[in-house]
């Protein structure tokens, strides 16, 4: 009898503890800036460096596909140069992940929030850092993450 009222509670115990990784609001984890050097005469290229960060969500209220008008959300601010721009991207398709429970990979282009540098001395680099959040359709603000830094080279 004392062997099942232990087992009894350490399974309760057991089962207490265990941990729900998925929030109504999303939770974001920064993955890797990718590549983490950049120069400014390649601005005008398709490419750019990309972001990836984790995302999970636990009721995928988020990312659909981009005819539908959602007030879903990534936005994007970069904090060391003035005047500090932030834009907002619409999230990639994500309607052949599994809704609930959602834990995806998004990857993010940042080219069009680097700016040319004013430093009068060139060659100049500069190191990069942006801040991330996402917002899903009801509005809740993820967590905001900081990057890796970017070097930035203005030849």
């Amino acid at each position: 009898m004392r062997i099942a009222i232990f087992l009894l509670l350490t399974a309760g115990f057991l089962f207490s503890c265990s941990k729900d990784n998925f929030n109504a609001v999303p939770q974001i984890t920064f993955k890797s800036i990718s590549p983490n050097f950049w120069r400014s005469d390649n601005l005008a290229s398709d490419q750019g460096p990309v972001i990836t960060f984790r995302l999970t969500d636990a009721e995928g209220d988020i990312g659909l596909p981009a005819d539908v008008d959602t007030n879903s959300y990534i936005f994007v601010k970069n904090i060391t140069i003035a005047p500090f721009k932030m834009d907002s991207f619409r999230f990639p398709d994500l309607s052949s992940v599994a809704r609930k429970n959602m834990d995806v990979d998004i990857d993010v282009m940042i080219r069009d929030l680097l700016a040319s540098s004013n430093q009068p001395n060139r060659p100049y680099t500069d190191t990069l850092f942006f801040e991330i959040f996402v917002r899903d359709f009801a509005r809740n603000k993820s967590n905001v993450i900081t990057t890796e830094p970017l070097y930035y080279l203005s030849p």
